[in-house]
This record gives structure tokens, C-alpha cells and sequence, in this order.
């Protein structure tokens, strides 16, 4: 830690230390990074030319220029994205979930070391499950809470209103700014996983906390 660093700085260091030992407690690698071009250096370093690498819906993969910088080098990339027709999107889905390396961030990180995520359709945290041989999770240090029930709490609260505001979905959320628990067809809250260790191996999830700022 550097001694001239902002005290903010220095606090989201000294959590990062706890968070991550109970991360390693529970059968995920993890380390910490003060700024966002740092974790992509970090991210870019560990996984080898020529993997095949793919991704989960992040802003925070986004603005940190990631998913750019995986694009443009040396792997073999599987993106939905490029898909012509929904049969095509479930053929590169079925690719994805084989892929060596898959990309994401989470909606909440209890500082005990536990993951909270919500999804609408379930990709994303199928992937993380099973599946991909390696899962790096990107995560702002805002996004560690106290505990379980408030890791929660800020997937419900924060993280699914302004997804659904940046995805449009017309539900409740983005009318008032929280949860209201609705049931439409539209709500992008179906599956709600907590990560409380990792399976298919110690390390396979990997954790890169970043001290600046990203996504929701």
C-alpha cells in the first residue's frame, strides 16, 4: 500500500485483504488491483494465445475494455452476439459453455467470500456453475457488502433496476428505483444464485478485485 494514497484508496485495500482470504476459504482464487487498466494487464497475462474465451452481460467487462481487448487478440472468441438467428445464438450458447475461459462480473460479493448473482434467462450463472474450465469474475469493491443478506439485498436493489433501465425492460424497478418483486415477463430477476464455494475444482473462479469504480 502507498503511503501517499487517498484514504479511500487505502480502505478498499485493507477490505480487499479480508474479502479475498475468504474467497481462498472457500475454493476461489483471488487478487486485487487498484485500477481498472491494472486488472485488464492482470486479466490479458493469465489466459494463454489461442484459448477460447467468452463472456456474461457486464458493464463492468465494458467499460473497463475487456471484452475490446479480448476481441482484438489472440484468442478464439465466442460471442452471442454475432449471432444471425436464435438458432444460432443457442449453437454459439452450447460453444460457450465449453469454452476455457469465461468473463464476468457479479451483482454483489458478501465480505465473507459469497457470490450473489441474478439473471433473467440464466447463461450467465449456468456458466459460472459448471461448464467453462476457467471463470474470472471482474469486481468493483463496491460491490462487497457486510454480509449475505445485504450482498443480496444490492443485487435486488441496485444492480437489477439499473440493468433494467439500460436493457428497457418496462418493469416496476425502473419506475421507483428498487425491488418490488414483480412477476412479469419481462423481469430479468428469474434466477437468483449464491456462490458459497466454487465447484469443478479450488481456483477454477477466480476474483479480480478493482478498487476504482465499474458497473452496477
Amino acid at each position: 500500500m502507498e503511503q501517499n494514497s487517498k484514504p479511500i484508496d487505502q480502505t478498499r485495500e485493507l477490505l480487499s485483504q479480508a474479502v479475498i482470504k475468504n474467497l481462498k476459504m472457500r475454493g476461489m482464487d483471488a487478487e486485487y488491483h487498484e485500477t481498472a487498466e491494472e486488472a485488464l494487464k492482470a486479466v490479458l497475462s493469465q489466459i494463454p494465445e489461442g484459448s477460447s474465451v467468452t463472456w456474461g452481460g457486464s458493464m463492468t467487462l465494458v467499460e473497463m475494455g475487456l471484452l475490446d481487448a479480448v476481441k482484438k487478440g489472440p484468442y478464439i472468441v465466442k460471442d452471442r452476439d454475432t449471432a444471425k438467428t436464435p438458432a444460432e445464438k443457442r449453437a454459439i450458447y452450447a460453444e460457450q459453455t465449453l469454452c476455457d475461459y469465461y468473463l464476468m462480473s457479479t451483482n454483489a460479493l458478501s465480505r465473507d467470500g459469497q457470490l450473489v448473482n441474478i439473471d433473467g434467462m440464466g447463461g450467465r450463472v449456468a456458466c459460472l456453475i459448471t461448464g467453462p474450465s476457467h471463470v474470472f469474475v471482474l469486481a468493483s469493491m463496491d460491490k462487497v457488502t457486510p454480509d449475505l443478506n445485504s450482498a443480496i439485498l444490492r443485487a435486488r436493489n441496485t444492480a437489477a433496476p439499473a440493468n433494467n433501465i439500460r436493457l428497457s425492460r418496462p418493469n416496476p424497478c425502473t419506475k421507483v428505483g428498487y425491488c418490488c418483486d414483480c412477476q412479469t415477463p419481462d423481469s430479468i430477476c428469474n434466477q437468483i444464485v449464491i456462490t458459497r464455494r466454487s465447484s469443478g475444482g479450488v481456483g477454477r473462479i477466480k476474483v479480480f478485485l478493482i478498487g476504482e469504480s465499474l458497473g452496477y
